[in-house]
C-alpha cells in the first residue's frame, strides 16, 4: 500500500506436519500442492482497483498466466468501492479460502493525503468453498476512530490461540485531533475472529515510533518469519526488512531481526507490497522460499529468493514471468484438481 503521492504467504498450524506450507492446513497433504495462485489488484484506476486473478502454469512459481481473459474477478459495492491489498488464505479447516482487501478507490478522485487521514476504517471480506463461486461481499470495521487508514489486511490461523490474527497498517491519531489533521505515522494493528465476521477490539502489533506498513507472514517450524516495509527507515533504509519470533502477537521487542534492505541489496528500486511464501513440493525450480516485492515506480512484482530462510541471502530470480501489472498481492499454494478447475473455470474471460 503506497503512501506518498508520487501483506504468504498465509498460512495456518498444519498440527502434526513437520514444516508449515503457505496456506495448507492439516487436511492438505502438502504433497498434494502442485500449483499457485496469485490475487492481485492492477492500478490507481476504478478499473484497477478490483481484484484479480492468476494461475501458475503447473507446479512453477515463476510462470503465470492471468485468468478470466484478464479481467477481474471481484469488485467492491461497498464502501469506497474501490479493492486493493488483497489478501487470500485457505480456512484452517481447509475446506474453504478467505479472501481479504482494502477498502480504498483512489481511482475515484480520493488524494493520498484524504486516504490516510479520513480513509476507510474497514475491510472488505469474502469467502468461497473452490475460488469460483463467491459469497456476498462483507463491510466490516475494525479500525478504531482514532485511525486514518486501514491498509494491505493481510491473516494467519494462530493454532495456540484458535483464532485468526488479522493485521493492516494504520496512522493513528489522538483524541485532541478528532479531524486527524496532525502528525502521525502508520502502526501494524491486529484483531482477532473466528469467522472473519465478529473482530475484538485492535490492537497496536508493531509501533517503532517511525512508519511501518505492508507486513505479510511465513511460519517454517517453530519460527514466525514476518516481512514489513519500514516505510521510515528506522533500520538502515526505506525497503523490506525480516524479522524472527517464536510468538506472532509479540511487540517489537520480542522478534530478531534478520535482515534489511532486502530490496536494495538485491538490486531493485524502491519496493512494498511483500508476498511471502515457501515453493511446492516438486516445484519445477526446487527447493526455495519466495519473497515477491513490487517495484511500484519500476517493473512491478519482482520474484526474489532464498534456499534459507533462517539465514536468508535474498537475490533476484533470474527468469520468470509474471502476470501483467500485478500490484500488492497474494501467492497461494494449491492442489492439482484446484488448480485444474480454476484455469479450466477462468479460461473463457469475464465470470
Amino acid at each position: 500500500m503506497r503512501f506518498t503521492p508520487l501483506l504468504l504467504s498465509n498460512l495456518a498450524a498444519l498440527g502434526s506436519l513437520g514444516g508449515l506450507i503457505p496456506g495448507v492446513q492439516a487436511a492438505i497433504d502438502p504433497s498434494q500442492l502442485e500449483g499457485y495462485v496469485f490475487a492481485y489488484f492492477t492500478g490507481n484506476s476504478i478499473e484497477g482497483e478490483k481484484i484479480y486473478l492468476a494461475a501458475s502454469q503447473g507446479n512453477d512459481a515463476l510462470n503465470w498466466q492471468e485468468l478470466n481473459g484478464g479481467q477481474p474477478i471481484l469488485s467492491s459495492t461497498k464502501g469506497t468501492r474501490g479493492l486493493r491489498d488483497p489478501f487470500i488464505m485457505r480456512a484452517h479447516t481447509g475446506d474453504k479460502f478467505y479472501l481479504i482487501a482494502t477498502d480504498l478507490s483512489i481511482g475515484s478522485g480520493t488524494s493520498w493525503g484524504s486516504a490516510t487521514r479520513q480513509g476507510s476504517h474497514y475491510l472488505e471480506i469474502w469467502e468461497s468453498p473452490d475460488l469460483i463461486s463467491w459469497s456476498e461481499q462483507r463491510h466490516i470495521l475494525v479500525s478504531p476512530e482514532s485511525a486514518g487508514n486501514t491498509w494491505a489486511p493481510e491473516a494467519y490461523w494462530d493454532d495456540a490461540l484458535g483464532q485468526y490474527i488479522v493485521f493492516w497498517a494504520s496512522a493513528l491519531y489522538g483524541a485532541s485531533d478528532p479531524t486527524h489533521t496532525g502528525n502521525s505515522y502508520d502502526r501494524m494493528l491486529y484483531a482477532t475472529t473466528t469467522d472473519f465476521v465478529t473482530f475484538s477490539q485492535p490492537q497496536v502489533w508493531q509501533d517503532t515510533g517511525k512508519a511501518r506498513i505492508d507486513s505479510t507472514v511465513l511460519q517454517e517450524g517453530e519460527v514466525y518469519y514476518r516481512f514489513t516495509k519500514d516505510e521510515g527507515g528506522s533500520t538502515g533504509c526505506v525497503d523490506i526488512i525480516q524479522e524472527s519470533s517464536t510468538n506472532l502477537t509479540a511487540p517489537v521487542s520480542g522478534w530478531r531481526q534478520a535482515a534489511t534492505c532486502i530490496g536494495k541489496k538485491a538490486g531493485t528500486g524502491a519496493v512494498e507490497g511483500p508476498t511471502s511464501f515457501k515453493a511446492n513440493p516438486a516445484d519445477a525450480n526446487g527447493a526455495k522460499f519466495y519473497l515477491f516485492v513490487d517495484e511500484y515506480a519500476g517493473r512491478g512484482y519482482i520474484p526474489l529468493e532464498t534456499a534459507d530462510i533462517a539465514n536468508p541471502s535474498w537475490k533476484q530470480s533470474t527468469s520468470y514471468k509474471l502476470p501483467k501489472s500485478p500490484r500488492h498481492g497474494t501467492v497461494m499454494p494449491v492442489t492439482a484438481g484446484e488448480l485444474s478447475r480454476i484455469t479450466s473455470h477462468y479460461a473463457s474471460g469475464t465470470k
